[in-house]
């Protein structure tokens, strides 16, 4: 689906690369996380987006058949059973292009791993802001 070889510059650029349905799911995503991490920075890490609080927060990416969303292993683990109807791994899941975004669940995770985030960087004595 992606044409182009070198790393986006940003998102909008990634989100830029693939067909108009897609734009609008990865746009979807994009503004689900925004909304639910709203001091989060965003940038291109591994060559997807990323959006980054005190370390990387979540990633996301399209691929021929899906959206892939990575809240780390730790985003993922206490919403197993809430994943249990998408296919997931480690520290990814992939949310099929045919079914709707799970706007509500993305919602929940991100507000997980920003508090897992914020947390960490407390007790590590990394806070930034």
């Amino acid at each position: 689906m992606r044409m182009k070889a070198a790393a986006p510059k940003d998102i909008d650029a990634y989100i830029a690369e693939f067909p108009k349905g897609i734009q609008d799911l990865l746009e979807t995503v994009r503004a689900t996380i925004r909304k639910a991490a709203p001091g989060a920075e965003e940038a291109i890490r591994y060559r997807i987006p990323t959006f980054i609080l005190e370390g990387n927060l979540v990633h996301f990416a399209a691929f021929k058949n899906h959206i892939g969303f990575y809240p780390t292993s730790s985003g993922v683990t206490p919403f197993k059973q809430e994943l249990s109807q998408y296919e997931v791994s480690k520290g990814t899941v992939r949310f099929p292009l045919d079914r709707p975004i799970p706007v509500a669940l993305i919602t929940k995770i991100v507000k997980f791993r920003v508090a897992e985030s914020l947390e960490r960087a407390a007790t590590n004595g990394k806070r930034k802001r």
